[in-house]
């Protein structure tokens, strides 16, 4: 199998590729924390979910403009240090690995929930613990084995979501179920209408709206392992419209035609609890089993995203060296142990506050989010202005709208970040998002700066010419290291 000059392997084809962007896109956020942004603005979050689709399509256009132009495992992080300078990569890098590791706890405490719906008398973190062992295991063998496995995992939960749709659509029409509520589309403005929580609660839902779509930027990062970067990603960044539509937009629709938007709670998932409260028991039982298989499915993107991230950190010396360490089978084993490690922290979290943790876990996963998705956008702009007018005429994959749809994006990010501190549940999120910047500034300040002002780690052609033996990695610290 090929391997880039890093020696990852590139074993993503465009299929593993979009479904890698479907599975960490397309998990907790709408099939749990959807329950969180219905119960803030009513029906309106529908209104909410068109706009932040909108806006993070803009990022995922430029982002693979970038991309195609210039695959790489670092992604972002490698683009913000080229275009925007070496902290604001470091800031980058490191603050999208936060970020996942953030939303990999709130995947990990889904799996929880769902159990729950089959065990209710097992304590949360026994599944919890189970969920991140499984998965980190399976992130260890190889690219190859993990895009087969979110490819199945991703093509299982896409299908069960058209099947939901089309039985939601079912009940409504012709009153299948044996519930008592009130089933039908006058629900999406009934009960309040159709902003019932009004302007305060559809700004607010905003907030886990954004976390919701948490993950769909890992597109840049496989553009790294990925056969042919210029025909794959344009592909998959193309298709995040139609799957907002149909995914996000008409699912929740369909739930709150079901159920009127105030019956629906977070005591699990309420894709589950619509159908078990119409009287469709075995329905419910088989998408609790879909929904588990997002969440799995979500932490499997995440811990491969986290680890490709700290992986391109540590070749630009912005991490620790003993993360560029391979396995076999071109896999950075080291960085996908570091995740596994951090998400043991979550188990501990599910022991100490079940009850509180999604929407503290929701709220820091959204400031690492929008973070991340407002440096892609500020290196962008700052990457296009550098380019003459030939360079920019040769793009094989120009974002559209620009500037004005770029510098809109950007306003609309700095707003979502504002908007966490006007909520007493979500204004945690801004102080543990300054502390951690602040911690990020004074390590690289301290480490990071004197570290790259060294000698620098071979290229790729050098490594070639020395004839490093196959099978050693180079360590741009030290002597070869066995992988």
């Amino acid at each position: 199998m090929p391997t880039d000059t890093a020696g990852l392997s590139r074993g993503l084809g465009s299929r593993h590729i979009r479904f890698i962007a479907l599975g960490s896109a397309i998990g907790t956020g709408l099939f749990y924390g959807s329950s969180e942004s219905i119960q803030a603005a009513g029906p309106a979050v529908l209104l909410a979910y068109l706009i932040g689709g909108a806006v993070v399509f803009l990022v995922l256009r430029s982002l693979g403009e970038m991309a195609v132009a210039s695959p790489s495992a670092g992604s972002f992080g490698e683009y913000a240090t080229r275009h925007l300078g070496p902290l604001a990569g470091f800031t980058t890098g490191w603050t999208y690995a936060f970020e996942m590791v953030i939303v990999c706890v709130a995947d990990v405490t889904a799996v929880g929930v769902y159990m729950g719906f089959w065990f209710p008398d097992v304590p949360r973190w026994i599944w919890v613990l189970a969920a991140v062992l499984l998965v980190g295991a399976l992130n260890l063998v190889s690219v190859k084995v993990f895009g087969e496995l979110e490819f199945w995992l991703s093509l299982v939960k896409i299908v069960a979501i058209v099947a939901m749709i089309l039985v939601g659509i079912a009940v409504i029409a012709f009153g299948l179920g044996s519930g008592d509520g009130q089933v039908g589309l006058s629900n999406l403005w009934n009960n309040g209408g159709f902003f019932a929580g009004g302007a305060d609660g559809f700004v607010i839902s905003f907030a886990v709206v954004m976390f919701a779509f948490g993950g769909t930027e890992i597109i840049g990062v496989t553009a790294g392992e990925a056969q042919s970067p210029e025909k794959t990603i344009p592909s998959a960044v193309n298709s995040i419209p139609l799957r907002i539509i149909l995914f996000y937009v008409l699912t929740l629709a369909v739930i709150m035609s079901i159920t009127p938007w105030e019956g629906i709670d977070d005591s699990g998932s309420p894709f589950v609890e619509i159908f078990a409260g119409v009287g469709l028991k075995s329905a419910a039982a088989v998408l609790n089993l879909v929904v588990l298989t997002a969440a799995l499915s979500a932490i499997n993107s995440d811990i491969f995203a986290a680890g490709r991230t700290m992986f391109g950190l540590a070749q630009r010396r912005q991490g620790p060296a003993v993360m560029l360490r391979l396995t076999r089978n071109g896999v950075p084993w080291v960085t996908t142990l570091v995740m596994i490690g951090a998400l043991l922290f979550g188990v501990l979290m599910n022991v100490l506050m079940p009850d509180k943790i999604f929407l503290l876990i929701a709220s820091i996963a959204t400031f690492a989010t929008v973070w991340v998705w407002l440096m892609i956008l500020l290196t962008h702009v700052r990457a296009r202005r550098a380019m003459s007018a030939e360079e920019t005429a040769s793009l094989k994959f120009p974002a559209p709208l620009w500037p004005y749809g770029q510098i809109v994006a950007i306003v609309f990010m700095a707003a979502v970040m504002v908007l966490l501190g006007f909520h007493e549940g979500t204004r945690i999120a801004l102080v543990v998002g300054a502390v951690w910047l602040a911690l990020l500034a004074g390590v690289y300040t301290l480490c990071v700066r004197p570290r790259r002002s060294g000698p620098q780690p071979m290229t790729a052609t050098e490594h070639r010419a020395d004839k490093v033996p196959d099978g050693v990695l180079t360590n741009p610290e030290g002597p070869a290291v066995p992988r």
